[in-house]
């Protein structure tokens, strides 16, 4: 009987259960809680080489602008990068699926003209590790472009956020945590804030721990510090 190598990696996140409700779950909130309007504005006026963390099952690749010459699309949860091959096919510019983590991204540094985080910095196990791992790969002056669930600016909600974070939330939805500071934690990995906006969604009806929402675009510095980096 022939044993199966010990040797074979196995993925750094999965997810399978919550990959199969993520799939039905976002096309949903992409028809029905104008999600889809969102990626539209997020991904407008990108152009040449862009990098996009935790791809999901592929929804932005519709979305992006025809000036974008390349777009490679990390994702580690095997069930979801499945879903994001056909996504990827149907694209308008080429997709390139491959896996890898945020904290670890598999390319090489000063690459891309622009990084795309799209409803991913919740679920990053590290997240000053996976910011500066995006600021290593953009070029200087390159884009992080960010739409992201985040703290809210409410007190009853920002302590539901935190109580669930710490319990049950990110145990049932694939390690998301909803109680993140992004734009917060964006300055502090360095990256120079442009303009965002906060949101809700869904816009009316009940408040849940995802509802807080921010999409925006943040730079790298055009002068980079070696020095600083090696440090």
């Amino acid at each position: 009987m022939r044993r199966r190598s010990t040797n074979v990696p196995k993925d750094a996140v999965h997810h399978p259960v919550f990959a199969r409700f993520y799939a039905r779950m976002s096309v949903t909130a992409d028809l029905k809680a104008g999600v889809a309007a969102h990626r539209e504005e997020l991904l407008a006026g990108l152009s040449g080489r862009v990098i996009e963390i935790g791809a999901g099952n592929g929804l932005n690749f519709a979305h992006y602008p025809g000036a974008v010459s390349e777009v490679v699309a990390i994702e580690p949860e095997r069930s979801l990068r499945r879903l994001a091959a056909p996504a990827a096919l149907r694209a308008e510019v080429p997709v390139d699926v491959v896996p890898g983590t945020a904290e670890a991204l598999p390319v090489k540094s000063e690459a891309f003209d622009a990084a795309v985080a799209s409803l991913v910095l919740c679920t990053v196990r590290d997240l000053p590790r996976a910011l500066a791992e995006m600021k290593r790969v953009l070029r200087p002056g390159g884009e992080l472009r960010f739409f992201e669930h985040t703290l809210a600016s409410g007190r009853a909600l920002a302590t539901t956020q935190r109580v669930v974070d710490r319990t049950v939330w990110p145990f049932l939805f694939g390690g998301c945590h909803t109680a993140r500071d992004t734009v917060a934690a964006i300055e502090e990995a360095g990256f120079r804030m442009g303009t965002y906006r906060r949101f809700r969604i869904p816009e009316k009806g009940v408040q849940l721990p995802t509802t807080p929402c921010v999409i925006g675009v943040a730079r790298r510095s055009a002068v980079v510090d070696r020095m600083a980096e090696a440090g």
